[in-house]
């Protein structure tokens, strides 16, 4: 593939084996992007394999995968860089969840639009590495070596211990017959074997008239996921049309908030809904400024420090 797909790329990830991980990639339920975010995917490497990755730039993509025209500002619509962090994410998680082992990497390194295409030698066992002729002559050895007294006293012991076990099954019920004066003893169960409370994140409002709240919105959304996640006492779903709510003994909670911005300040308002009877838990209000930072770098502050303050609630 000579250069494509970035600086530092394997050039033996020809582009068919890239085509195959993306499709690997879109057709997984791990991978979880919005329809858009995987035509832009699909479409930034499609132009890459085809030495076109010079013109993966915002305008071109804006007007190619989301349909905007030539007024397009990237300045003013922040969509390609949001979705970009989104797919970043998705595929961080899918490589950390279920594409460990895939042959190749496709990441978007930060900063830029043209993706990399990354291969994966695959783990080498250790029956599989190859052993010095001086330790396959040893094995051998081993082998011809005659049976040992644990050999000749396998037949008697297994029908040994089979006959015990026969006896014990007789003596147990009698046990039962005629009473136990042990004490029951109550099993407790252990930390990790709580039942961990189950959070739906439902997908934020932007209530703002910028033409940008929704996007923002999304990618908020997006990031709070990613930040539930790595939290241990919790179960994270994400709400969308195949989510299905079955019915446990584990707290089910419902994440619900709305966003708007006026001028350069973000304001965000959070609430965490018991999906039983309807009771508000908690609440939280963000108020942030974009002066001077990227919409992502304030989504992943403010994500996070949501994330902390359930985490803290657990």
């Amino acid at each position: 593939m000579g250069s494509q797909g970035g600086q530092g790329d394997d050039p033996t990830a020809d582009p068919a084996r890239v085509r195959d991980q993306l499709d690997r990639i879109l057709s997984s339920v791990e991978f979880q992007a919005p329809d858009r975010s995987r035509r832009f995917l699909a479409y930034i490497v499609a132009e890459t394999l085809a030495g076109r990755e010079t013109n993966l730039k915002a305008y071109a993509i804006a007007q190619a995968v989301f349909g905007r025209d030539a007024s397009f500002d990237a300045q003013n619509d922040p969509v390609v860089r949001i979705e970009a962090g989104r797919i970043r994410r998705a595929l961080e998680r899918y490589y950390l969840v279920v594409g460990r082992d895939d042959p190749i990497q496709i990441t978007i390194p930060k900063g830029r639009y043209v993706p990399s295409f990354i291969v994966r030698q695959p783990a080498i066992s250790p029956e599989n590495r190859s052993e010095p002729k001086d330790n396959r002559r040893h094995t051998l050895a081993a082998q011809q070596k005659p049976s040992s007294y644990r050999d000749l006293l396998l037949p008697i012991g297994v029908p040994l211990v089979l006959g015990l076990v026969a006896i014990l099954s007789l003596i147990r019920p009698l046990e039962g017959l005629f009473g136990s004066s042990t004490p029951a003893v109550a099993t407790v169960s252990s930390k990790g074997d709580e039942l961990k409370a189950e959070i739906l994140v439902e997908p934020l409002v932007g209530t703002g008239r910028q033409n940008g709240d929704v996007d923002i919105a999304k990618g908020l959304t997006d990031e709070v996921i990613a930040q539930l996640t790595k939290i241990n006492s919790v179960i994270v779903k994400a709400a969308g049309p195949q989510t299905q709510i079955v019915a446990s003994n584990r707290p089910q909670l419902s994440l619900q908030g709305s966003l708007g911005t006026e001028g350069s300040r973000l304001h965000v308002q959070i609430r965490l809904v018991d999906r039983a009877d309807g009771t508000v838990t908690w609440t939280g209000a963000y108020d942030r400024t974009f002066e001077g930072r990227s919409i992502l770098d304030v989504q992943e502050e403010v994500a996070r420090q949501i994330a902390d303050a359930i985490s803290s609630r657990q």
